[in-house]
């Protein structure tokens, strides 16, 4: 199989490149190889390379045209050449809630990003029979998120950044996402519209933050923690946003909790 994965030098990307191995033929430009805005850039691509599916992974915060003109020539390139789309998309296509989300839900975004996200997927819907995977904050463990090093900056007295003990979410490894969606690609190539894939845990930032420090050897205690609604910040972002991907499971699709699969003890 020839797997196109768009933003394959993103830090989802690489994890993908990775999981893919030797199995597959597997092509992953960068933006500045593959701007996705050009739709004529976009067919000379799939002339070259002929996918048999294709892994839209590129975003850019908040470049609607990137976000959702991209998604839609992938999309409309995908249709037009009978490929397989798997299409990335986020947790914050939906806005604060206590209830876990499903996928049933309507999105409700509470900012530009998860504006760009939504559209992007109702621009994706449109044109061909894709999954749109949302999954929430993604990690790794030899290849570290900036979020990783968000933590070891702020610990390290580099940044002033603080972590939210208000902010919920269900963060998972790039590793499983990873593996996730190429199974989406080979094994259940029959599975399509929106698909929840995320962390089976809820956890604020904070606590993220310490499970990150644990990991890098850094002392929790000195993780700064700040809580978004006394400092106004509710209005303008989700603070509670829970997937729930309970269909995912019923695929066979399941996520590791964060001390396995960092090698934490909380």
């Amino acid at each position: 199989m020839r797997i196109l994965v768009t933003g394959g030098s993103g830090f989802l990307g690489r994890h993908l490149v990775r999981q893919i191995g030797d199995r597959h033929d597997v092509a992953s430009p960068t933006s500045g190889d593959l701007d996705v805005r050009d739709v004529g850039g976009v067919s000379r691509a799939f002339a070259a390379f002929e996918p048999d599916a294709v892994i839209h992974t590129a975003y850019r915060k908040p470049d609607w045209d990137t976000n959702v003109d991209g998604s839609a020539n992938i999309a409309r390139a995908c249709a037009d050449s009978g490929v397989r789309l798997v299409h990335l998309s986020t947790d914050v296509v939906f806005g604060d809630r206590l209830a876990p989300w499903t996928e049933l839900d309507r999105p409700c975004p509470a900012h530009d990003y998860g504006r760009s996200k939504a559209a992007a997927e109702d621009a994706v819907a449109e044109f061909t029979g894709a999954v749109i995977v949302r999954t929430s904050l993604l990690y790794g463990d030899r290849d570290l998120a900036a979020i990783q090093r968000d933590v070891a900056d702020a610990i390290g007295g580099r940044s002033t950044m603080c972590f939210f003990d208000d902010e919920l979410r269900c963060p998972i490894h790039a590793d499983d996402l990873a593996r996730a969606i190429v199974r989406l690609v080979t094994d259940l190539s029959d599975v399509t519209g929106p698909l929840h894939v995320a962390g089976p845990e809820t956890l604020t930032r904070a606590d993220l933050a310490a499970c990150f420090a644990r990991h890098l050897g850094l002392d929790e205690r000195a993780v700064p923690v700040a809580n978004a609604a006394e400092l106004g910040l509710d209005a303008s972002r989700p603070l509670r946003v829970v997937l729930d991907s309970s269909q995912a499971e019923r695929l066979g699709i399941v996520a590791r909790p964060i001390e396995a699969a960092l090698g934490v003890a909380r």
